[in-house]
């Protein structure tokens, strides 16, 4: 069983002149070791593992996968389906079904034994007024769960949490909640996987990204390939205009590693 985090604020400076500038941040969190890897990491890539999770704006297409022999469910984050639009062939072998689930708006598609095309289309039209095109590639045995968000919608969701406090109050909560691995309303979590980097002894790879409306979260694996124990600088790690700075540990020994949490301005989706 994991304890409970305790953290250990240190303050210091991290992107001056940004709009943290006046209360700059710095964070060192109480040693965990390798355990903040299986916490936070496991828990950004959770979601995207067993369902489909596609981000749209009104008019656009949404690529997605339809099972060939169960059932799909398709779910708007904050919206609900009003209609569906699509072509009927008379040919009951060659079309599919779309039921409207009245209670929360969802969805649900089916195929009927050896449907003969490779995808299907059709439009949706939500109770707020988007429209969103479907493209759905017809595949696999087990049930299907694609979840729509727009960006629209996400952004002004995610705007009303980060404004619930204050801006350094707030990039406290979105680094804590990226270390928990936990979801923020609104916010679009990535498994954003790059090639490693090399600065001096520590190699750096980002593992993922939480994007908000004015925030955006970097999660950074850093490893020590040298043969002394590495401090852990915000001075060298955090790019030029982060906000905040977070590591649960202040130094890495020879072999270890650890995630450092960068928080910055989105600068727009």
């Amino acid at each position: 069983m994991i304890a409970p985090i305790s953290w250990n604020l240190a303050w210091g400076l991290v992107g001056a002149g940004t709009a943290l500038a006046s209360r700059p941040l710095a964070f060192v969190g109480r040693p965990m070791g390798g355990v903040l890897i299986a916490i936070g990491l496991a828990g950004l890539a959770s979601p995207a593992l067993a369902d489909q999770n596609v981000l749209t704006a009104d008019n656009g297409t949404v690529q997605c996968v339809a099972s060939a022999k169960d059932l799909t469910r398709i779910s708007l984050a904050g919206d609900q389906f009003a209609s569906v639009s699509k072509i009927s062939t008379g040919n009951p072998a060659e079309d599919f079904k779309i039921v409207n689930e009245p209670v929360r708006g969802d969805i649900y598609i089916s195929v009927p034994d050896g449907f003969p095309r490779a995808a299907i289309s059709f439009f949706g039209t939500t109770r707020k007024g988007y429209v969103y095109k479907f493209v759905c590639q017809v595949r696999g045995q087990e049930a299907e769960q694609v979840f729509v968000a727009n960006e629209a919608i996400a952004s002004d969701r995610a705007r009303d949490w980060e404004l619930r406090t204050s801006p350094e109050d707030a990039a406290v909560r979105l680094a804590q909640a990226m270390y928990r691995g936990e979801p923020i309303e609104g916010y679009d979590m990535r498994a954003s996987v790059l090639e490693p980097v090399r600065i001096g002894p520590l190699e750096v790879q980002q593992v993922g990204e939480w994007r908000g409306a004015e925030l955006k979260g970097l999660v950074l694996k850093v490893r020590n390939t040298g043969r002394a124990t590495q401090d852990l600088d915000e001075t060298v790690l955090a790019a030029r205009g982060s906000l905040a700075f977070m590591t649960p540990v202040s130094a890495i020994g020879p072999g270890e590693e650890t995630a450092v949490y960068l928080i910055q301005s989105s600068g727009g989706r």
